[in-house]
């Protein structure tokens, strides 16, 4: 992880306005559809299904949008079929971008996203052109509260069946190997844990150190314009950049 993580771009998210959040829980919506069409629409018995409502909540999506969706994708006759597709490329400065998308329409994501790749000066890739810099794994994170003892939270998330755990000043992260996530996840609820962010994501191996500020500038402005694209569900990339300043 070379000290990259997340959890800032895990708190921008959180803090933004209405419409944005709004569209938060469209791009949830859709994979909610996308798991019920996969496994149906029970979460009891559709692993995938418990692990986007985990995702959902950890985004403070209401129960009653959650349920509406569920029951939404799980009708007759709704005529829109999503996909879920990954698109691989670089932005300027070498920075490796992982793009995951649910789309009802391949063709129109597929422009749109090489524009976005195209006009801030990146360039879109085949299939595994970068995915080889990123390693699959479930990652938790736990508000770090006063009190916690971080000897016992480790014990606890390895007795679970997580692979590590990395402490921040306010957080802990915990990692888990991709079929172990849901497991895991499951069993630090049972333990009375609430999860500030519990989700798959493609974690860098390494990271890209940026050689001066317009790059950067460029690199964060292709980031928000996919960030920002209704059939983008998550963007990945092993650029350091600049921690976001609270408003």
């Amino acid at each position: 992880m070379s000290g990259h993580s997340k959890w800032h771009n895990i708190q921008a998210k959180k803090g933004k306005t209405d419409a944005a959040r709004g569209k938060i829980f469209t791009k949830l919506g859709r994979e909610i559809a996308m798991a019920v069409h996969d496994g149906g629409a029970n979460p009891d018995v559709n692993g995938k299904l418990r692990d986007v409502i985990a995702k959902c909540k950890a985004n403070n999506m209401p129960n009653d949008n959650i349920q509406r969706s569920i029951k939404k994708a799980s009708g007759e006759g709704s005529g829109i079929s999503y996909e879920e597709l990954t698109y691989e490329g670089y932005a300027q400065g070498g920075v490796a971008v992982m793009v995951q998308i649910v789309t009802d329409n391949r063709n129109r994501t597929a422009s749109e996203i090489r524009h976005i790749f195209d006009k801030y000066g990146g360039t879109m890739g085949t299939t595994g052109s970068v995915s080889y810099q990123f390693d699959n794994k479930g990652v938790i994170v736990i508000e770090r509260e006063p009190g916690m003892d971080e000897d016992e939270m480790m014990m606890t998330a390895l007795d679970a069946g997580a692979e590590d755990m990395k402490t921040q000043d306010d957080v802990f992260e915990i990692y888990t190997a991709p079929n172990d996530f849901s497991d895991v996840r499951e069993k630090l609820e049972q333990a009375g844990y609430a999860f500030l962010s519990a989700e798959k994501q493609m974690i860098p191996q390494t990271t890209v150190a940026l050689p001066d500020q317009e790059t950067a500038e460029k690199v964060q402005k292709l980031l928000d314009m996919l960030e920002d694209n209704d059939d983008v569900s998550e963007v990945y990339h092993n650029a350091e950049l600049p921690e976001e300043e609270d408003e």
